[in-house]
């Protein structure tokens, strides 16, 4: 467990330092592809070993197997809908979406169950579980509209890969600095509200990046 917590910890401080350095750099330049990679690929393992350990304390954390598992779909569908419409309707996109489902189900059958009790569960409130389980259904959403689509437009599929990147990224984000990861900040730090700006940040960001999509066009991603 102590293993498992270390890795999961020191590969998520990889991804948030490589997600900051993405979401900061010329998108579709050289930083900005190699910093995309990176993150897919420690915010990937993070959130697989995130879930592991919510299911291996979930009497405490099973809260985080759920966020573990939305974090690491909506980066590999981010990051594949970056690698061009070919990604569209691939095996893996419409598995990926189905486990998105699975998810989302799980989350507000919880939600509810904790709405009916004393209103948490396993430690977290039902408000929690129906946040996740928003942005799970967000997805589902957009999954829909992106498979029924014969051929996606060229900013639907920049746009999808930025907002899904973002959301991923606000995951790890919460999980660092407001979630769990506080513990490790003075209690002075998590006291002051500082501990909240880089989610703040990282909402303020998606919504400039699709603003400019929307009116300026996508930038070339490779």
């Amino acid at each position: 467990m102590a293993d498992l917590t270390f890795f999961h910890v020191s590969i998520g401080a990889l991804a948030v330092a490589a997600g900051a350095t993405a979401l900061v750099a010329r998108k579709g330049a050289s930083i900005h592809v190699a910093a995309g990679r990176m993150f897919v690929a420690t915010m990937s393992i993070a959130s697989i070993l995130g879930a592991a350990l919510g299911l291996i304390a979930s009497d405490r954390f099973l809260i985080t197997a759920f966020a573990g598992v939305l974090a690491a779909y909506l980066v590999v569908t981010g990051w594949l809908a970056a690698r061009g419409p070919s990604q569209k309707a691939s095996g893996a996109g419409v598995a990926l979406a189905i486990s998105n489902l699975l998810n989302l189900g799980a989350l507000a059958t919880i939600g509810v169950v904790a709405v009916r009790g004393d209103g948490a569960f396993r430690g977290f409130p039902a408000e929690d579980y129906f946040f996740l389980g928003g942005m799970a259904a967000a997805a589902a959403l957009g999954d829909a509209a992106w498979l029924a689509r014969r051929a996606a437009p060229e900013r639907q599929r920049i746009a999808r890969h930025l907002w899904r990147m973002c959301l991923g990224f606000f995951i790890a984000a919460g999980s660092a600095f407001t979630g769990p990861g506080q513990a490790a900040f003075p209690a002075w730090l998590q006291q002051s509200g500082a501990l909240a700006l880089p989610e703040l940040f990282i909402f303020l960001a998606l919504i400039f990046f699709l603003i400019r999509t929307r009116f300026r066009g996508p930038p070339a991603l490779r």
